[in-house]
């Protein structure tokens, strides 16, 4: 049985003997449910800081693209046509990089390694299905804007025309 007070979660459980006792969690949610709501409502699913990056990198090797083209199948964050490529940018903790950032909580882990498993799997079927229409698939991940240098170097080399020389 469970039973919630304002801010504190109230167990009623049972021991091996029979004996019943009472477990109390106490929440670290310091805000209303509708100022959480509110908080959670305004995190951005494109027009991110990184993705703008991306796109201004883009932008200044010539290259001109779409944004969110919905009828591709995980609705990439950029989609270069002339090259058949798109490009998705990746927040690290979300879609489970390889890097200080990507670690998964040590709380609620029952929580996490579920719903961050799904991500990287929807990640995967959705590059498998872009590959099999013909896309080129590549992923900019968040940390990779830490030097932003070496993607601007990456991305053009990405981009490389043949007889292009580079530029």
């Amino acid at each position: 049985m469970q039973t919630r007070s304002k801010r504190d979660f109230y167990w009623l459980d049972v021991d091996n003997d029979g004996s019943a006792f009472c477990t109390v969690k106490f929440m670290v949610d310091h805000v209303s449910p509708q100022q959480r709501s509110r908080n959670m409502a305004s995190v951005r699913s494109f027009g991110t800081a990184p993705e703008l990056a991306v796109r201004s990198i883009l932008h200044r090797l010539g290259l001109r693209f779409r944004l969110q083209q919905r009828s591709l199948p995980g609705t990439p964050d950029i989609v270069l046509k002339r090259y058949a490529t798109v490009v998705f940018v990746h927040g690290c903790f979300w879609h489970g990089h390889n890097c200080p950032r990507g670690r998964v909580p040590s709380t609620r882990q029952e929580f996490w390694l579920p719903k961050l498993r799904r991500n990287r799997e929807r990640d995967r079927e959705n590059a498998r299905q872009l590959r099999l229409l013909g896309w080129r698939v590549l992923n900019v991940w968040e940390c990779e804007l830490r030097d932003k240098l070496r993607l601007r170097r990456k991305l053009a080399k990405a981009f490389q025309r043949k007889g292009d020389g580079g530029n």
